[in-house]
């Protein structure tokens, strides 16, 4: 009894059918190969007694019918000749080494047993097996459309290198695509806007500054996208969990990216600024960013080594990290300004009351737990204002140095360090300090004003950081 297996090659012309055909005699266990082509219009050129039909890249490597698993037996689209020469093709998906049929002790076959297939019993060498296995896929992959039979492409040529033009940082090869990528991040961001202090900090000082529009327009932006993209970096080092409610946007895009976001907008900030024609808004925009890397390196420093700093070097850390922007913002619009008057110790002041109210609030307010996590500074391990002077009231009690150790999630714990900062009286310390300072800007800002009545933008931002 004779059986033909036909290996299709499905990467020739559509016009021909590369085949290998591989001949198994059952009586005498031989296998006799040949190739040629078959015109898919011919009757005439098939082979005969065909009982499988397999698409291969390479015939060369699948001519033992024996050692192809059943997976790999598949029809081609053929054209309706070729499928009607087909029609009486056997199921390719009935395994050639079909498992016997179960019988009894004394050898009949069971009513259960299915009937049996004829079948080779011989088991596949596994190095066959694996062959076969990497030759389909290199098949699949070098050709999508499997059943389909098209040209290969021609390969690339390495020579279109000598004369073409690779100048890649053009801007043609730049698009909104590509754009939307980097800034997916930051972008994702700003789609949860915050109170925007800034934006209002910026419209209360320009009531003595009197920036020009156009100016005013791209320094509002700046230190809007600054402050944006540094929540990104923190968001990192912090290890948060949550910004405004939403998912922080390194659990969506993945560390890297974020961070590699954030960095981009500190330049296109720059480049903006570069719009204003005035190189000393670019000496500002360098001394108060490396300010601020300053304070933030400090901050992490305390946080990884375990050690509470002095209220003075917090002071000076606030100081670098979070005056930086305010600052920026307001030397910014000085530079632009039609008038000298100086806010810079005004807008120092303000800076120091928004980050000690910050480490208030984050710690009592449930507004803050919504937003950010319930006290997440004390799972971050952060040597906040009331924790430094919670810690310094007592320095023989380690119990909350050590819950800052553990950096731990757990509410109960949270709920205990809260009311042991409260025996100590660090949070009525932290009020009355945050309170002296707002009167301490309320009078500067009537002194810098000078009777002119423009304090009212200030007055009202001085009005909301107050805490009872």
């Amino acid at each position: 009894m004779t059986s033909t297996t036909l290996y299709i090659h499905p990467n020739y012309p559509t016009n021909t059918i590369r085949y290998c055909c591989a001949k198994r005699d059952r009586t005498r266990h031989g296998v006799a190969r040949t190739t040629g082509t078959i015109d898919p219009s011919s009757d005439s050129d098939y082979p005969k007694n065909i009982t499988h039909m397999i698409p291969t890249a390479d015939p060369i490597l699948s001519l033992n019918p024996e050692t192809l698993p059943p997976s790999a037996l598949h029809m081609l689209s053929l054209s309706p000749k070729a499928m009607h020469k087909m029609s009486a093709i056997s199921n390719p998906l009935v395994s050639p080494n079909a498992i016997p049929p179960r019988t009894s002790s004394n050898g009949v076959p069971t009513s259960l047993s299915p009937t049996p297939t004829k079948s080779v019993l011989r088991p596949v060498p596994e190095g066959n097996w694996l062959s076969q296995k990497q030759a389909s896929a290199k098949a699949q992959s070098s050709n999508p459309g499997y059943g389909v039979m098209t040209a290969p492409n021609p390969p690339p040529d390495p020579e279109r290198y000598a004369h073409e033009d690779l100048d890649f940082t053009a801007k043609r090869s730049w698009n909104g695509d590509k754009e939307s990528v980097v800034r997916g991040p930051y972008d994702y961001v700003i789609s949860h806007p915050g109170k925007d202090f800034r934006a209002q900090l910026i419209a209360a000082f320009n009531a003595w500054l009197d920036v020009p529009a156009p100016s005013l327009e791209v320094i509002t932006r700046v230190v809007g996208m600054l402050h944006e993209s540094s929540l990104l970096i923190d968001d990192v080092q912090d290890s948060s969990e949550l910004r405004r409610g939403f998912p922080v946007a390194h659990n969506i895009f993945g560390v890297a990216q974020t961070i590699n976001s954030a960095n981009y907008i500190y330049f296109v900030a720059l480049q903006e600024l570069h719009k204003l024609n005035n190189p000393e808004l670019i000496t500002i925009f360098s001394d108060e960013l490396v300010n601020l890397h300053r304070g933030q390196g400090m901050d992490l420093f305390w946080r990884d080594t375990l050690t509470c700093p002095t209220e003075e070097d917090y002071l000076e850390m606030v100081g670098n990290k979070t005056g930086g922007l305010f600052r920026l913002g307001i030397k910014l619009m000085a530079a632009e300004a039609n008038g000298p008057t100086d806010c810079v110790p005004l807008v120092n002041l303000i800076g120091l009351i928004f980050q000690i109210r910050d480490d208030y609030m984050n710690l009592s307010s449930k507004e803050y737990s919504h937003n950010k996590g319930m006290c997440e500074d004390l799972t971050e391990g952060k040597f906040s204002f009331p924790v430094i002077h919670s810690i310094r009231s007592n320095p023989t009690n380690l119990q909350l140095i050590n819950i800052l150790k553990q950096k731990t999630s757990d509410i109960q714990v949270k709920r205990y360090a809260v009311s042991y900062m409260e025996s100590t009286g660090s949070f009525e310390y932290t009020r009355k300090v945050v309170n002296v300072l707002i009167e301490r800007a309320r009078k500067m800002a009537e002194e810098l004003d000078e009777g002119r009545g423009s304090t009212k933008g200030i007055q009202k931002i001085l009005d909301k950081m107050a805490v009872m």
